[in-house]
């Protein structure tokens, strides 16, 4: 692991690396969960980076892990918000070239935002300039790619799509953990500011306006292929969502119920996570 931070609009993030840099090889950008961090992935970046070849680059979101903060309440747009606007410049300032978005939970509802708003036809030899054209810091173009974020593949990993009463319930009862004490002291080992991590999280998901949250509508101009993956025992959500995922999409979509697996089949069934994501990036289109 190659750790760093990265300066972009609203203060610096915490990041870390995994095998070749973008200018060797594409990349695998990893989006996390709405408790987690780059430490949070434990071994799955390594893992990823060795059996694919590809960099793995992952980023502790503002208010997470070792990035600055963020000032609460976090507005119930807070998703859209990291998909439109942080995200890339994020892609931009490492100087991402052609990548694969990995989320987890709020990270694949994330990714799936972004890709639904800059299918790759907007990408290559568009008019105005890109707001995704990665530089370097003297001001030109990334080296390894012609200047351009082309995110070439989806993968989801217990993705949000809407807002289900199984999924509200669990979060409600997760408030109730941290105010007992137990859950907050877990969590202090991995975040700068704990209370903003899980409140920014928690307060969003539990105020009624909430409720209204639907991504439905940028699933249909995501136009690359795409992994979705959900644990079969989800207490996040249910099956459902993979259901209006790929009812909605009109792009190449793989659906799988990981068996054994809550709401992070990567940890809870590793094995079969990984070799459906590695088999998944090794057969993409070159």
């Amino acid at each position: 692991m190659r750790r760093g931070t990265l300066r972009v609009s609203g203060g610096e993030l915490e990041t870390a690396w995994w095998g070749p840099g973008p200018a060797e090889a594409p990349t695998l950008v990893l989006l996390h969960e709405g408790l987690g961090c780059v430490d949070l992935w434990r071994d799955v970046p390594e893992r990823l980076a060795d059996s694919i070849g590809w960099g793995v680059f992952a980023y502790s979101r503002f208010g997470y892990g070792r990035s600055d903060t963020t000032a609460l309440p976090r507005p119930v747009t807070y998703m859209h918000n990291e998909a439109l606007e942080v995200l890339p410049d994020v892609l931009a300032a490492a100087g991402i070239g052609r990548c694969v978005l990995v989320g987890h939970s709020d990270g694949g509802s994330i990714a799936a935002i972004y890709a639904g708003s800059h299918p790759r036809s907007s990408w290559p030899g568009a008019s105005r300039p890109s707001a995704h054209r990665p530089r370097g810091a003297d001001g030109r173009d990334a080296p390894g790619h012609d200047g351009e974020t082309r995110v070439v593949g989806l993968v989801t990993i217990a993705a949000h799509f809407f807002v289900e009463d199984l999924n509200i319930a669990s979060i409600e009862r997760i408030k109730a953990e941290y105010e007992a004490g137990g859950l907050r002291d877990r969590l202090a080992r991995y975040h700068r500011n704990v209370n903003t991590a899980f409140w920014g999280w928690n307060g969003a998901w539990l105020n009624p306006d909430f409720r209204a949250f639907d991504i439905t509508g940028f699933l249909p101009r995501i136009d690359v292929p795409i992994l979705a993956l959900q644990g079969a025992d989800d207490p996040y959500g249910t099956d459902e969502q993979l259901h209006i995922f790929e009812a909605n999409v009109r792009a190449p979509i793989t659906v799988a119920l990981i068996p054994g697996a809550k709401h992070s089949p990567h940890l809870e069934a590793k094995e079969a996570t990984l070799a459906a994501i590695t088999r998944f990036i090794t057969e993409l289109p070159t």
